[in-house]
């Protein structure tokens, strides 16, 4: 089932994003008055496709291979590698025939189209949701074995600044942006004493090593509510009660609680609490009853399913703020920026050699199983993976390798320079050799992706 999860989400995102990628060629042009005659999500290769429709001068499909996209313009040499016009005079509706400016702005067209859809999904959610803002007040739950541990940081530290500057939110402690930076330190605050750490020159490759930060605002095990008839219950646990150990180990998250009693079905086992008694209505943080609630012991039996009925109680201090549409377009926008150039300074490092090149890149495999975890997390987490995953094709695609729009920018840009058409045959050949290149380099993800999951 998992995989099917992964395939089937994999599917999804591949086809949001080439969908938008192509259209953004498509529509330019046509406002250009070329010709297009093929429009398709996933390759055709050896005509094998799973659908096609010819409308009007063009075909739309969609192809057995789900590995990307395109739009076949008349006159212009692309991946479907057509020789068709060949030693033939230019044709007004044809890509050769029309000035470099309009050429080169349907080569940027797929690009952009990324951009704006990573936008307006940043703007979507922002205009939705708001602005998430967690107070850096909130102690960090540190897991076992994550590059911030490594760093020296653990569970219950507070961050107070990154790179010398005052932190006044988690999400600024976490900004991309930080992550990209040629160095990065953090200063903590532990048990009333402030100390640096710093962060390896490759954490991005660490980072994707895990598929997880390891760091995140701590949730305190306060119980919201103890369910009737249910083991919690029957031991005596109370709502409003905070779990401070289970079986004599201490227990600060409350992922470390549901760990732990999971794995512990059908077997006795001895949760340690704190409850304070206080006016009804009035609120009560976790330091309060870790420092003045009465402290119980109770023997409890999880089910057969690990489970001893309870729910959590939402203890961050997490605001947020309703934004209108302009200030919306403008968070959006920014957000985009700060990805992109987070993108940007990745693949810097990973072309410096900084970043571990294998353990930084992802092909189909990665790809599909970091969708299918943002879906289950939920359709603002997979709208936040696919609005990176747009704005890193739209990077890669600029990129000045032939077969990429970024190799035809710059073939075309040439033209415009020395005011005449490159050859035909050097044309061809060098986009045979970028097709050949790019197959090879995904040949290689794919079996990184297999031999390093």
């Amino acid at each position: 089932m998992d995989a099917l999860n992964s395939i089937f989400f994999f599917i999804i995102a591949i086809f949001i994003l080439v969908t938008a990628h192509e259209l953004g060629h498509f529509l330019t042009a046509k406002l250009f008055g070329m010709r297009v005659d093929k429009f398709y999500i996933g390759f055709d290769f050896w005509e094998k496709r799973l659908w096609k429709k010819q409308i009007g001068e063009t075909e739309y499909g969609i192809g057995l291979f789900p590995l990307g996209g395109y739009v076949k313009i008349a006159g212009m040499v692309d991946e479907s590698l057509d020789t068709q016009f060949q030693g033939t005079e230019a044709q007004p509706w044809e890509f050769r025939a029309k000035p470099v400016w309009q050429r080169l702005i349907v080569l940027a067209g797929g690009v952009v189209m990324n951009f704006i859809l990573a936008t307006v999904i940043f703007i979507g959610i922002t205009l939705v949701l708001g602005e998430a803002r967690t107070s850096v007040n909130t102690a960090a739950f540190v897991e076992k074995g994550s590059i911030f541990e490594t760093m020296g940081l653990k569970t219950g530290d507070r961050l107070q600044m990154a790179n010398g500057k005052a932190l006044a939110s988690w999400e600024e402690a976490l900004d991309p942006q930080l992550l990209t930076a040629q160095s990065l330190n953090y200063t903590i605050l532990r048990d009333g004493k402030a100390f640096t750490v710093n962060a390896p020159s490759n954490i991005l490759s660490k980072i994707n090593e895990k598929q997880s930060l390891g760091i995140r605002p701590i949730v305190a095990p306060i119980i919201e509510e103890a369910l009737e008839k249910m083991p919690a219950k029957v031991a005596g646990i109370q709502s409003g009660g905070l779990i401070t150990a289970i079986n004599g180990k201490e227990v600060s998250d409350w992922t470390e609680v549901v760990g732990i009693i999971s794995a512990n079905a059908s077997r006795p086992i001895t949760i340690s609490w704190k409850h304070l008694d206080t006016p009804k209505g009035q609120p009560v943080s976790a330091d309060q009853i870790r420092r003045d609630g009465r402290e119980f012991v109770s023997s409890v039996i999880p089910n057969n399913k690990g489970k001893i009925g309870i729910s959590l109680k939402q203890t961050m201090a997490t605001e947020r703020r309703k934004l209108g549409l302009l200030e919306s377009a403008v968070s959006g926008v920014n957000q985009t920026w700060k990805m992109s150039a987070m993108t940007v300074q990745g693949f810097a490092k990973i072309f410096s050699g900084q970043e571990d090149f294998r353990k930084s890149v992802g092909g189909p495999i990665k790809i599909a199983k970091i969708a299918s975890q943002s879906a289950e997390q939920g359709p603002v987490s997979f709208l936040y993976f696919l609005s990176m995953l747009s704005i890193s094709l739209g990077i890669i695609n600029i990129l000045p390798v032939p077969a990429l729009d970024g190799g035809q920018f710059v073939l075309n840009g040439i033209e415009g320079i020395i005011r005449k058409e490159l050859p035909f045959e050097a044309k061809m050949r060098i986009q045979q050799i970028g097709m050949m290149l790019l197959l090879g380099l995904f040949a290689f993800i794919l079996f990184n992706d297999i031999f390093n999951p």
